[in-house]
């Protein structure tokens, strides 16, 4: 591997990390409220905030466009922490729903820009190799933060507190890794380490963090986009972790 490749590898492999030590938590937390969704919708609806700050054209002024997604993704969080509790029996298909309304928003708004086709592509896959310092810092940051509030008990297990702290992480990780990308590390480490209590925090590290690796370096090796290539080796590496784990069990 050449200095080039490992100067983009690098600051990418950082981003992912950052993006776990958030999702993680959060993702078997989503699992156990049964409100999968609820990722996929937040980060749309952040993507959002996203597209109508372009169209109003701050995309040179990054933390105006950090603190419109932000402030959209909140609204979003506080939509379903309405739903969870007024619509319970109905709260998927509600999710489900505003992630589709959102979704459909950004391309109406975007139907009238010719580089509509690229912005979305990079909403939805992301440009994890091409993360700056910049970002990377101010995501550190903000990581640090929610870490030191998701210690607070009253605080996750509030609806409200727990949608609001999944839409700050959300935003501010759809920005370095797209949509795909963040779901994918939010469900696949919570999903193959479900039927495990012992050490399960480690065994979904362990695999968020293989799929990162290996994905990247397939992007690289191979030429393939970055943001598919690390969905599809998480879930492989996810999905071999939950077989070994059931075989021992068996065993």
């Amino acid at each position: 591997m050449n200095n080039i490749e490992l100067n983009i590898l690098a600051p990418a492999f950082i981003a992912g990390l950052l993006v776990l030590a958030t999702h993680i938590p959060l993702g078997m937390k989503v699992l156990a409220r049964g409100v999968i969704f609820a990722d996929l919708a937040v980060a749309q609806i952040a993507g959002l905030g996203v597209v109508i700050a372009g169209l109003l054209e701050l995309t040179g002024q990054p933390l105006l466009v950090q603190a419109i997604a932000a402030a959209s993704a909140l609204c979003g969080a506080a939509l379903l922490a309405w739903i969870e509790q007024h619509l319970p029996e109905v709260k998927e298909a509600c999710i489900g729903l505003t992630f589709v309304l959102a979704a459909s928003g950004g391309i109406l708004l975007m139907s009238r820009d010719m580089h509509s086709g690229e912005h979305l592509k990079d909403l939805l896959v992301g440009q994890i190799l091409w993360v700056s310092s910049g970002q990377l810092i101010a995501t550190a940051v903000l990581t640090a933060v929610l870490l030191a509030l998701w210690q607070w008990d009253r605080l996750k297990t509030h609806n409200l507190g727990f949608y609001g702290l999944f839409a700050l992480a959300v935003t501010a990780s759809v920005q370095l890794a797209g949509v795909y990308l963040v779901f994918a590390s939010l469900i696949v480490p919570a999903l193959a380490t479900y039927r495990i209590s012992h050490r399960r925090t480690h065994y979904a590290f362990a695999i968020g963090i293989a799929g990162y690796a290996i994905g990247l370096l397939m992007s690289v090796w191979f030429d393939l986009p970055a943001g598919a290539a690390i969905v599809w080796a998480m879930t492989a590496v996810g999905g071999i972790t939950a077989l070994l784990l059931k075989t021992r069990k068996v065993a």
